[in-house]
């Protein structure tokens, strides 16, 4: 199972290479779906037909869809949504209100994760290929798994089995909705699918990022603040695709201007970016639509198609890097998060009282949830060397060698637990 998204500022051509990604991989016999997860869908626009809020098929191995996120919610949020629109009404708000209001942030983006998280466990497919929103609304669809534990956390703090049995003393003291079995089995099947779509994105063996961008230096900006925030979060980029180099076969006097600096802002892309490959994607002749168009980029970007596996497979792994990493060095555990592109005074970072580090880049923050054996340590201080944010934690001398499995990444265990436990 591969899941490839591809990310990077608006209009620079994130769909057309997604369908043209999937067009390459369904040649190849991968069961490949294609999902746009922007509302402002035009994944149809590329393959010219209509592509609606339930998967098609386009081309033999090849389904798209474009996610309607209102249905998606509904589905996957309306029980506990239904429970918090009448608790806030009990409480004196207007009922319009209440209904808006028991939206959390970012349950849109939660939805468009739980159509992929189901069609990866599903086993009908693949190759997911997800056409992102534009940079700041993906990282915000990326980033909502951790930002969905804190939610859960904080405001269903209910016991199961002591509500079960507060329940009838409460009744008789007050009329406020409690949340009955459906709620719960409802926030667990929810803290469940987070902790799923969390591993399987993380996971690089099978997810990976692809930041999409023009050679023009607003563009290329934007695309370095997007790539040091995916490794904020611990998210795999393996590739880089610069797309709408004008040829070097244009002759006309008109764009040497032009021409002259966009030969400059790719040296740039080329130096930001390494050890990531650059893929360059010339400025076509006509717009890229339709699966023949689609069949041109894919032969331009990855060259002719082979075999599984083989050169011009878009599923292979163009780079693996190590977004997080732990080792000991003397009398210190050293966790190692991959920061590229971004000066040492941009980062703040502090420990919380639950156990988590707080680490913020500018308007980005990440609680990075401490595993077990570090947790017990104390800070000693962090280090920025080679793209790299090195924390330490101090050993002392009596302590016995961690095993490794409490040093493995912490995210979900203590509420999956918390839930099992009250279940």
């Amino acid at each position: 199972m591969r899941i490839l998204l591809y990310t990077g500022k608006g209009g620079v051509g994130k769909t057309s290479l997604s369908a043209a990604t999937a067009v390459r991989c369904a040649e190849l016999g991968y069961r490949t779906a294609v999902l746009s997860t922007d509302p402002a869908h035009s994944l149809g626009d590329s393959f010219d037909r209509r592509i609606g809020s339930h998967l098609v098929e386009l081309a033999p191995n090849l389904w798209g869809q474009e996610i309607d996120l209102l249905s998606q919610m509904d589905q996957y949020w309306g029980t506990v949504q239904g429970y918090l629109n009448a608790l806030l009404m009990w409480r004196g708000m207007d009922s319009l209100v209440a209904e808006e209001t028991a939206v959390l942030p970012g349950m849109e983006e939660l939805s468009s994760l739980m159509q992929i998280t189901a069609l990866a466990e599903s086993g009908q497919y693949d190759v997911i290929i997800i056409d992102a929103a534009p940079t700041g609304s993906t990282l915000q669809l990326l980033g909502f798994p951790d930002i969905a534990r804190w939610y859960i956390e904080k405001i269903f703090p209910f016991q199961r089995k002591t509500l079960q049995l507060a329940r009838p003393m409460v009744k008789r003291m007050t009329d406020m909705p409690l949340p009955d079995d459906k709620i719960f089995d409802s926030i667990e099947e929810l803290v469940g699918y987070l902790e799923r779509m969390s591993r399987l994105l993380g996971d690089a063996t099978q997810s990976s990022m692809r930041v999409v961008l023009n050679p023009e230096k607003m563009v290329i900006k934007e695309a370095q603040r997007a790539y040091t925030y995916l490794n904020l979060y611990g998210y795999s980029v393996d590739a880089v695709i610069c797309n709408r180099v004008f040829p070097r076969s244009l002759a006309d006097r008109y764009f040497d201007t032009w021409k002259s600096a966009q030969s400059q802002n790719l040296e740039l892309v080329h130096q930001a970016f390494h050890p990531l490959p650059v893929f360059e994607v010339p400025l076509f002749t006509q717009e890229v639509m339709g699966i023949q168009m689609l069949q041109q980029m894919a032969e331009v970007v990855f060259g002719p198609a082979t075999t599984r596996g083989g050169q011009g497979d878009p599923t292979q792994h163009y780079y693996i890097g190590k977004p997080q990493e732990i080792y000991r060095v003397g009398s210190q555990y050293v966790l190692s998060l991959s920061l590229p592109l971004v000066e040492r005074s941009d980062i703040q970072m502090h420990r919380s009282v639950f156990d988590e580090l707080v680490i913020r880049i500018g308007n980005w923050k990440r609680n990075v949830a401490l595993p077990t054996g570090l947790a017990k340590l104390e800070v000693a201080g962090a280090k920025y060397a080679e793209d790299r944010l090195n924390i330490l934690f101090d050993i002392p001398e009596s302590t016995p060698e961690i095993p490794e499995e409490e040093l493995k990444p912490r995210r979900w265990e203590a509420l999956t637990a918390r839930f099992r436990r009250n279940g």
